[in-house]
């Protein structure tokens, strides 16, 4: 099922169009809307994102389906685009398989999503495109995937850059250490991107990042609820006062949302026992706790590289989540999507599991934000500020059950693995 992009983005002027395949939440679609490009639709599998991308991104069309079963006429029938150009697509092809042997690697059934990749490219006419995907891909035979990627973007007319690069989000303003994938690539006879040069400023540091979010613990609604209504914040950094909304951002291009700044969201409470406080509270900040083989965050630091979880068909487990700096729980998902560069305004799934699961799926928007500027580059269009206000979607798409979602966009659930609770049988603590 696809749902269809309002007036605002079909009208804005002179803003490059991008088109988000395997969008997840929407971290890539935020870094390329803040760099000044027009995303048009997302396509995504999970019914649980697409409900979370469109809140977020109310004028974006989804395409709720398997990258591998759609085309690009759909994809441009549900955003209206009829036969207007394409500037950019971009997106992270889930690529689990690396079995490479007996046959060439894309011929796995669990790496074709990347040959999907390249076919929605084309099939969309794009002028560009960006692929994203894990460091590991490069690392011996996996890099047989890119080369043979390289090859058939070749063989289709584009032009890809080489050498490709691996680019650490630690290295673009987010307090994280984050390494991934970017291949970029453009048709034949147009101005190639480069890779965004290293931000040699001092790195954003955790502390800086979330010491301003009031502790979870110290309000009961956070058990049940994700939201405090007006709670204490504390004095803020300016990474934190802009991802607030209280400071400005220069290079954020994106539309501005209507939202309530006063709120805390996403920060629904993990109740611990009090043997796992205890043995949080006497690791060392930097350090891991032996038992849950949780991270204890280093304020002056980074964080590590935050991961998504698994469905049921891979184990159902809760992937491990930092532990807070000072308080003795791990961190919320307002935290982990501070550590990723996310905005206040930008929401996930009410749950924790679905939140973390948003975000450790996701690219963090300032790494996508410095990628999407040297497409901008390349394209030697004028970035422009829109002067449109987006209001968010519904809350009620925040709070959907599987089930719900798979409803709302006409798909089966059965594709999606759902949570066990087989994760509490991990050691010790609480996730």
């Amino acid at each position: 099922m696809s749902s269809s992009p309002t007036k605002a983005v079909k009208n804005a002027v002179r803003r490059p169009v991008g088109i988000d395949l395997f969008a997840g939440a929407g971290g890539l679609s935020l870094g390329f809307e803040q760099a000044g490009f027009d995303v048009a639709a997302a396509v995504e599998i999970d019914p649980i994102h697409c409900a979370v991308h469109k809140f977020n991104f109310p004028n974006c069309a989804i395409v709720c389906t398997d990258a591998a079963k759609t085309s690009g006429a759909r994809i441009r029938q549900a955003a209206e685009l009829s036969d207007s150009p394409i500037d950019v697509v971009f997106g992270g092809a889930p690529c689990q398989g690396f079995s490479l042997i007996g046959h060439r690697a894309l011929d796995d059934p669990r790496n074709r999503l990347a040959l999907e990749f390249m076919r929605l490219t084309v099939e969309l006419d794009a002028r560009y495109f960006v692929f994203e995907n894990v460091k590991g891909l490069t690392i011996g035979e996996h890099s047989r995937i890119l080369d043979e990627l390289i090859e058939t973007f070749n063989a289709h007319g584009y032009e890809v850059v080489v050498p490709y690069s691996v680019l650490n989000a630690a290295d673009f303003g987010v307090p994280q250490d984050r390494r991934r994938l970017f291949l970029m690539g453009a048709k034949k006879g147009l101005r190639l991107p480069t890779y965004p040069a290293v931000v040699t400023k001092p790195r954003t540091t955790v502390w800086q990042a979330i010491g301003d979010i009031p502790d979870a613990d110290d309000y009961p609604e956070l058990v049940e609820g994700d939201t405090v209504a007006n709670p204490k914040f504390n004095r803020a950094s300016a990474y934190a006062l802009v991802l607030r909304g209280l400071a400005e951002d220069l290079g954020d291009l994106s539309y501005p949302r209507d939202w309530n700044k006063i709120r805390l969201t996403s920060s629904m409470r993990t109740e611990h026992t009090a043997l796992s406080q205890r043995r949080f509270k006497a690791t060392k900040k930097g350090k891991v706790e032996p038992v849950s083989r949780f991270l204890k965050l280093d304020p002056a630091g980074l964080c590590n590289t935050l991961r998504a979880g698994t469905g049921s068909d891979k184990g159902a487990f809760t992937s491990p989540r930092p532990i807070h700096p000072h308080a003795t729980r791990c961190i919320t998902v307002r935290e982990a999507a501070r550590l990723h560069s996310y905005p206040d305004w930008f929401r996930f799934h009410v749950t924790k599991w679905h939140g973390f699961r948003q975000i450790g799926n996701s690219v963090p928007p300032l790494l996508g934000r410095a990628v999407a500027a040297e497409l901008m580059r390349a394209l030697a269009v004028e970035a422009r500020r829109p002067s449109e206000t987006i209001r968010l979607g519904e809350e009620s798409l925040l709070k959907l059950t599987m089930k719900e979602a798979s409803e709302l966009y006409g798909v089966s659930n059965a594709l999606m693995g759902r949570r066990l609770r087989q994760d509490k049988k991990r050691k010790g603590a609480a996730a």
